[in-house]
C-alpha cells in the first residue's frame, strides 16, 4: 500500500478503538505519533497499558517501527474540575436527567482535538485520527460526526493550516470494528488489542473474557461483550 505523507496524530488512549485506529493509521501514513490524555479518568490503567501495546506492536509488526514516531501524554487535569462525571469519580453509572449516562463528560473529546491540533501544529502533522463512534455509542454529542467536521472547520481556520480529522470507526459497529483489526493485522493484532488493550470504565484488569480485560458489566464492556459475539458468529 502507497503511504500517505504528510503523518498523523493518533489520539491513543490504550482502548480497544484507539489501538484499532494507530493500526489503522500506521497502514495509511509514513509517519505516526500517538498522543494520551490524563483526565483524573477512574480507569487510568488505560494509560499503564498504552506503552506495552505500542512496543507490542512495533515487535510483531516491523514493518511499522519505523513509521511510529513519539508518544506523547498531556495532562488535561482540568476536566475533572470541571464537574465530576462516572468517568471521574467512584459514582455508579447510570442515565442523567438531560437522557444521556453519566459517563459523558463535557467537552472532553472538544478539549483533546483542540489540545491534539495544537501539537500537530508544533509536530508538523496535519491530520489527527480518533477512534469516535456514531454506530453503537452511549449518545455522546462530541462523538458525532457533525460535530467533529464542525471542529475539523473550526481548528483549520485558528490555525490557520489545513487540519484534518479523520475517524475511520465512525460508522462502524463493535464487531465491524474487530473485523477491520483482522484485516490490518490478521490473528496476531486480533489477539493484540484483545489481550493488551484496555476498555473497562472501571478500570477492571483482573477479569479476562474472550474479548479482552475488564469487569464485563459496565456499558463498555457490554458493548465490547456483544461486538465480539457477533463478530465470532459472522466469521463462524
Amino acid at each position: 500500500m502507497t503511504q500517505r505523507s504528510g503523518g498523523a496524530l493518533v489520539l491513543f488512549s490504550g482502548g480497544q478503538d484507539s489501538a484499532t485506529c494507530l493500526a489503522w493509521a500506521l497502514s495509511q501514513f509514513d509517519r505516526v505519533e500517538t498522543v494520551g490524555f490524563d483526565y483524573g479518568q477512574r480507569h487510568k490503567i488505560e494509560l499503564e497499558v498504552r506503552k506495552g501495546f505500542r512496543a507490542a506492536l512495533t515487535k510483531q509488526f516491523p514493518e511499522w517501527t519505523l513509521r511510529l514516531g513519539e508518544d506523547h501524554m498531556l495532562d488535561a487535569g482540568i476536566i475533572g474540575q470541571l464537574g465530576g462525571s462516572a468517568m471521574t469519580e467512584s459514582i455508579a453509572i447510570e442515565m442523567a436527567e438531560n437522557g444521556l449516562p453519566n459517563t459523558f463528560v463535557p467537552g472532553r473529546n472538544l478539549l483533546f482535538f483542540t489540545l491534539a491540533a495544537a501539537l500537530a501544529y508544533r509536530r508538523g502533522l496535519r491530520v489527527i485520527v480518533g477512534g469516535m463512534c456514531e454506530t453503537d455509542y452511549s449518545g455522546y454529542p462530541d462523538c458525532r460526526d457533525d460535530t467533529l467536521k464542525a471542529q475539523q472547520v473550526a481548528l483549520s481556520l485558528g490555525l490557520d493550516r489545513r487540519i484534518t480529522i479523520e475517524t475511520p470507526l465512525m460508522w462502524l459497529d463493535k464487531a465491524q470494528t474487530f473485523a477491520l483489526a483482522q484485516e490490518l493485522g490478521g490473528q496476531s493484532l486480533l489477539d493484540l488489542i484483545v489481550e493488551k488493550s484496555h476498555t473497562c470504565y472501571l478500570g477492571d484488569r483482573s477479569k479476562r473474557h474472550d474479548w479482552g480485560y475488564g469487569c464485563g458489566t459496565c456499558p463498555a464492556c457490554e458493548l465490547r461483550s456483544s461486538g465480539w459475539q457477533k463478530f465470532k458468529a459472522e466469521a463462524a
